[in-house]
């Protein structure tokens, strides 16, 4: 049985996880639950990993994956949770092999539209866009996806790493704290947390060293949200 502080925060990491793709990082999780520091949060981690209901992924920043859920929250709408695959584009045969593995659950292919930026802003968009193949299990039931690469670190403690392929619903708009493709000024893209604050727009870096970026709302477009992460070894 669980105490209700760690129930709440398996409830609070649940949500995150199914609204944004990702889990929320340990200041959310104190903030959240009212703690005053996060050695409260690292024991409630631990004993819900100890009961199997999470697991943390070694070597991943802010890596926490949902085992399962008790009764009184199992029942609830969860909204759609991004998955990892991992393979090597590199490698032919290992492309072929994970071809074979999505065509086995059920994929289709979108078009990889270039870089985006977990850092500087780039330019995103390439001419003639190749494709690659996607589960179709992380793709919502509606709307225009497409695959980006990623470019940079600053999204890292959101379990983004340089290399990843990320996985975007097209959508000009966004919640509070939802990870967007963001448009700079009509020509630059990143990717970054999106927030409101008054008449501006602030994108948020996942690392400490990168600084959020405060623009004035009629600066910055939405792109598309992120659904989903493919990942490359």
């Amino acid at each position: 049985m669980l105490t209700k502080k760690q129930l709440d925060l398996l409830d609070f990491i649940n949500t995150r996880v199914a609204r944004d793709g990702v889990p929320p990082s340990f200041d959310e999780m104190k903030e959240a639950l009212d703690l005053r520091s996060k050695s409260g949060i690292h024991r409630l981690i631990t004993a819900l990993e100890e009961r199997g209901f999470i697991r943390r992924l070694a070597h991943r920043a802010r890596a926490i994956e949902i085992v399962k859920l008790p009764d009184s929250l199992a029942g609830r709408p969860s909204g759609f949770v991004p998955h990892v695959i991992e393979g090597d584009r590199g490698a032919p045969a290992a492309n072929n092999a994970v071809a074979e593995a999505l065509e086995n659950v059920g994929a289709m292919e979108l078009p990889l539209m270039g870089r985006i930026a977990a850092g500087v802003p780039i330019e995103s968009i390439s001419d003639v866009p190749p494709n690659v193949a996607v589960p179709s299990a992380m793709l919502a039931s509606s709307g225009r996806h497409y695959a980006l690469e990623v470019k940079g670190d600053s999204m890292i403690e959101a379990g983004i790493n340089d290399g990843d392929v990320v996985i975007i619903r097209e959508t000009s708009s966004a919640e509070n704290g939802q990870i967007v493709v963001a448009q700079v000024e009509g020509y630059e893209s990143t990717l970054k947390r999106f927030r409101r604050k008054g008449s501006s727009i602030v994108l948020e870096a996942a690392n400490p060293a990168f600084e959020p970026r405060v623009l004035p709302a009629g600066s910055v477009s939405v792109q598309g949200r992120l659904v989903g992460l493919i990942r490359s070894y």
